[in-house]
């Protein structure tokens, strides 16, 4: 009898759109963490770590940034074709980033105003998450996103089952790490309440509020926060700038925004 044939290993590739590549480069960071896992894994395609480009289809497929140009709104469905599973990591590409900050405004006039030649840009009008254009399978949001999230959704899904991120808001990380509350000890506006757990409540547990960088949690009350915010004292323009920064595009952080303008 022959040898029994050797099982594939599951290929993952990495993709990028506009972004910073701060998320592709927590991947990296991980380091420690990865190698473990690299034995199990063929990295197929991922230009921020290696020139090498294997073929699809792919088992696994992370996306980072949004949206933005044609070339790219047709991209991601090729890519999707070729993805079994199509993961979306980090703000960019859950909620079409810092750079939304474009759908609030006229596309045209920005690159007049940037671009000696504006006529030559071809962009969209607005920025756009992965969602709006194909199916996406699971998000991973954060600016960027955590390492710990990242390896335990790979983990997940490499062996089936559900990833296990947390759906809260960071003020139970900052419960659960004995921090006193920013915004009731010291009236530091915080986003705390109305944004998603995965930093480990960095900003508060250095007493400035959290600046959403996660964005929104499941059925986050974002006008309340709003509406307390104005009662602490805060302008209707930084509440309208609290909510127009990483997460700009997220739909619930976008209508908060607009109902201060």
């Amino acid at each position: 009898m022959g040898a029994p044939a050797r099982k594939q290993k599951p290929k993952v590739a990495v993709f990028k759109f506009a972004s910073c590549d701060g998320c592709q480069l927590s991947l990296l960071d991980c380091e420690d963490e990865l190698l473990p896992l690299v034995g199990h894994i063929e990295i197929a395609n991922f230009l921020e770590a290696s020139r090498a480009v294997g073929k699809g289809p792919y088992d696994i497929t992370l996306v980072e940034g949004s949206i933005t140009t044609p070339h790219d709104a047709e991209r991601i469905h090729k890519i999707r074709r070729q993805s079994k599973l199509l993961i979306c990591i980090g703000a960019c590409a859950t909620a079409g980033g810092i750079q939304a900050l474009r759908n609030f405004g006229d596309v045209k006039q920005f690159t007049s105003y940037v671009y000696a030649s504006p006529q030559y840009i071809e962009t969209l009008k607005k920025s756009t998450p992965i969602s709006d254009h194909v199916k996406v399978d699971y998000e991973l949001r954060g600016c960027p996103i955590s390492k710990a999230q990242l390896i335990e959704t790979l983990l997940a899904f490499l062996h089936g089952r559900k990833p296990v991120t947390p759906p809260h808001s960071v003020c139970t990380e900052c419960k659960r790490r004995g921090l006193t509350c920013v915004m009731v000890a010291h009236g530091t506006p915080c986003l705390g309440p109305v944004t998603h757990a995965g930093c480990n409540a960095l900003c508060p547990s250095y007493l400035r509020g959290c600046f959403g960088c996660f964005g929104p949690k499941e059925t986050p009350n974002a006008d309340a926060l709003g509406e307390q915010w104005i009662r602490m004292g805060v302008s209707d323009e930084n509440v309208l700038r609290a909510f127009r920064s990483f997460n700009a595009g997220a739909d619930v952080f976008r209508k908060e925004s607009e109902s201060h303008e």
